[in-house]
């Protein structure tokens, strides 16, 4: 049977969560569904008798494309027996969280995962996350960093808003999480006071061989120096590794002291459940892209296809206008239209590698004859997103 958590199985699903991934998920789950943000339905389980033996939740999110807010999903926590593996027990919980993420109005679940496992359920990898780099040359280390309290959430949140400014794709942490991270145990989030002010703040998960700074956010260059050098007494010593943020304040202040990270091939997963209703709401911002390319159509639609469907946008003494749903278009060209292979749209809207990029290494992925259109329909994005777990 599957259904919604209930206080009763909050033991069980605690142990199981434990005994598949870490000492801290129990935590994680209970300030979950104790959170009147969030609640017990933001969980469910499978329970062969009284036995849970399965269990996902999917937490609320919000990605902002430039000026455009999305309501989305992420699925965290997912968990089951060892005994019960094999039977579809995973693929029925995430029927479940697109089932609940849909009926929300989410436009676009995003997520961190293991390797390829959620490509089975219609994610594809789109978005870069970003590199831990080494820093090389740490300060002289001053201590000067508290743990952060409830009392200065409104001041995280305001330091994180500005980290993000800059970035093209942006996931915040919603205030609940906020909320939850001073209390879980896999991570610290610490501050910096100057004059009674919360100036600078940096997450930091419990050091294992190194210490990892994330999520770093300051008001200015003083503070971010300072948020370094209370790291570094922090590190006591230990190889400090940064999460890079380069259109972020501290980003630009460290540049110069950060080594290279992994080249390794780092994303998050994206899925795009309907195309059509994404491409509707994002319509301002392809819009205005499409009038600050300057190109004369001569009233001929925009089209973008994924072979089997279709969308077109027509082409208005404003821009662009409401989407309008086509069938099958095998050969989108012909109509002078761009073509995306249904997984690769997410990649396409919030990725790093844009038309053109995407276009290089993809042949399902082709602007068509109209290629200086369709590449600055689509360029390459720099992201900015904020997860419940490190993806470190």
């Amino acid at each position: 049977m599957l259904r919604a958590c209930r206080p009763g199985d909050l033991d069980q699903v605690g142990a199981l969560l434990i005994e598949r991934g870490e000492p801290a998920d129990a935590l994680d789950q209970r300030l979950v569904v104790e959170d009147p943000d969030t609640g017990w339905e933001a969980t469910a389980v499978v329970l062969d008798g009284d036995r849970v033996v399965s269990t996902a939740t999917l937490l609320a999110e919000s990605v902002r494309l430039e000026d455009v807010v999305l309501p989305a999903g992420q699925v965290e926590l997912v968990a089951t027996d060892r005994a019960y593996e094999g039977r579809g027990l995973v693929r029925a919980l995430m029927g479940w969280a697109h089932e609940r993420s849909a009926a929300r109005g989410d436009l676009v679940q995003v997520m961190i995962g293991i390797p390829y496992f959620y490509r089975l359920f219609g994610y594809e990898y789109a978005i870069d996350v970003p590199p831990a780099r080494p820093l090389a040359g740490a300060p002289a280390p001053v201590p000067g960093l508290r743990p952060a309290t409830p009392a200065d959430l409104p001041a995280l949140a305001r330091l994180q808003e500005a980290a993000q400014a800059g970035a093209d794709v942006a996931m915040p942490h919603p205030a609940a999480r906020l909320r939850w991270l001073l209390a879980h145990e896999a991570s610290t989030t610490w501050v910096l006071e100057r004059d009674g002010a919360v100036v600078a703040s940096a997450r930091v998960p419990e050091p294992d061989d190194d210490v990892l700074l994330a999520e770093p956010a300051a008001v200015d260059d003083a503070a971010a120096g300072r948020l370094l050098a209370g790291v570094a007494a922090l590190a006591a010593g230990r190889l400090i590794r940064v999460t890079d943020r380069p259109g972020s304040l501290p980003g630009r202040t460290w540049a110069g002291r950060l080594g290279a990270g992994s080249d390794l091939a780092e994303q998050y997963y994206v899925r795009v459940p309907d195309p059509g209703a994404l491409l509707a709401a994002l319509r301002p911002v392809l819009s205005r892209r499409f009038t600050a390319a300057g190109i004369d159509r001569g009233g001929i639609d925009v089209v973008v296809s994924t072979y089997r469907a279709s969308w077109r946008l027509p082409v208005t003494d404003d821009g662009l206008g409401a989407v309008v749903a086509g069938g099958r278009l095998q050969a989108p060209g012909t109509a002078r239209g761009a073509g995306v292979a249904p997984d690769q749209l997410g990649a396409l809207l919030f990725g790093p590698h844009g038309m053109h990029g995407l276009s290089r290494t993809r042949p399902d992925v082709y602007p068509g004859r109209d290629a200086d259109l369709y590449e600055q329909l689509f360029p390459p994005l720099r992201a900015d997103l904020l997860t419940y777990y490190l993806p470190y």
